[in-house]
């Protein structure tokens, strides 16, 4: 069982790095700090870039769940 959670706790690190790669920064320079501050007030979120922050969420989740799982495993 210990491996199985084991396995599934690497699969889930490699998981979170490539959804934190591929999601879109805040920023492009001066002109995206600017407009970087009226996105966060307004809520300019959406599409791909939403779906991302909440796969970013749950699988932040599962990793934090399986590593307490692992360092509670004796």
């Amino acid at each position: 069982m210990k491996i199985a959670v084991t396995a599934l706790h690497v699969i889930l690190s490699v998981a979170l790095i490539a959804v934190v790669v591929l999601q879109s920064g805040r920023s492009a320079g001066l002109s995206g700090s600017i407009a970087g501050g009226a996105e966060t007030l307004f809520g300019k979120k959406k599409g791909l870039d939403e779906l991302l922050g909440k796969v970013t969420i749950v699988v932040a989740v599962l990793f934090a769940a399986t590593a307490l799982g692992l360092v509670a495993w004796k």
